[in-house]
């Protein structure tokens, strides 16, 4: 059976990728925005996708456990897919459960399943997950929120690959190869005692780790023209450019919700457009302390953005941005260059 496979160096520029056409109004966007290196999940031309996309094509074609770790939002499942779809078991669909979707009393019973009158409401024999997954990928998403007793019968079946359904004493096997995925710090999970250590060390074999949309901003406009081909085609509408303003806003926004809060917010746009040049407003969502990026050219960017829009973008005089900020205008003015915050252009 031939196995998909790819060629890729994370640290060699001459890779092709994927770059938009610019004109004088905005850039280009129509023309499909490739996938990098063929493979289906990534489009970006960063260092940490770069290197997302060679850990994919060094593990697909193992039987390796992997572990994706990352933000909500940032494509986990859709990694998990593409591993699943370059591996030897593509042939079979990939089982998916999301552990924390799942309440804790049936969280068992859906994994393993359980035989008719197992427990009250079982009228009839189920099979789990596991057995469904028998020669193929299981996708165990959210894996941080998995019950503790859960999680013992979980390392079993990972060591063992053996299990029993509920309310049946007879062993049953299953050949599933595990990628897992969580936006949790499982390490600390471990610390305090709500994750089990010798699950964790079962689970990372092979860690991948998928960095947020704001440490990627040069991938934000890749990503955009993917959305605007793939919307635009979707509702009939043609979409030529879109606003230069706009686009250098989306790059500087923090992306709470990454690459879905992206999506959703290119389709909303398409909707609601009417011609052939597309504005996309900048989210106003505010970014908790636990998504905020913490590099301190991050913080300071956020901080004037807020006070300038405080005061409509104005920097000199009594009531303005550099007024408020303690700065002499000049200087507020080279940071602002240096940060690239530009004031937007009227709706």
């Amino acid at each position: 059976m031939q196995i998909a496979t790819c060629r890729i160096s994370a640290d060699d520029s001459s890779q092709p990728v994927v770059t938009p056409f610019r004109d004088g109004e905005g850039f280009r966007a129509r023309g499909d925005a490739s996938d990098l290196f063929g493979v289906r999940g990534i489009v970006g031309q960063s260092r940490s996708m770069r290197r997302v996309a060679e850990q994919i094509c060094q593990v697909a074609a193992t039987d390796a456990t992997v572990l994706l770790l990352g933000e909500t939002g940032t494509g986990k499942e859709l990694l998990a897919n593409e591993i699943h779809e370059r591996s030897a078991r593509r042939r079979r669909d990939m089982v998916r459960v999301n552990c924390a979707a799942i309440p804790a009393t049936l969280i068992e019973s859906e994994l393993f399943g359980h035989e008719k009158g197992a427990f009250t409401g079982a009228l009839a024999r189920q099979i789990g997950r596991f057995e469904l997954s028998d020669g193929s990928t299981m996708f165990l998403d959210e894996i941080g929120d998995l019950p503790l007793e859960t999680q013992v019968k979980l390392l079993r079946v990972l060591e063992e690959r053996e299990f029993e359904r509920l309310g049946s004493s007879r062993t049953l096997r299953a050949n599933a190869r595990i990628i897992a995925a969580t936006h949790r710090n499982l390490g600390q999970k471990v610390a305090d005692g709500t994750f089990r250590e010798d699950l964790y060390y079962r689970l990372d074999v092979f860690p991948i780790a998928v960095p947020p949309l704001r440490e990627r901003e040069d991938d934000v406009t890749l990503l955009v023209k993917r959305f605007v081909s793939e919307f635009s085609q979707a509702f009939g509408k043609r979409i030529d450019v879109v606003d230069e303003d706009s686009m250098a806003a989306l790059r500087q926004y923090a992306w709470p919700g990454n690459v879905r809060e992206l999506k959703n917010i290119v389709q909303r746009a398409i909707i609601t457009t009417n011609g052939h040049r597309l504005v996309i407003p900048t989210p106003r969502t505010i970014v908790s302390t636990a998504t905020r990026s913490a590099r301190l050219s991050d913080v300071e960017r956020d901080h004037i953005r807020t006070v300038l829009e405080s005061t409509g973008w104005r920097v000199r005089g009594s009531a303005g941005a550099a007024d408020r900020l303690g700065l002499k205008p000049t200087t507020l003015e080279t940071r602002m260059a240096k940060l690239g915050l530009k004031r937007p252009s009227p709706a």
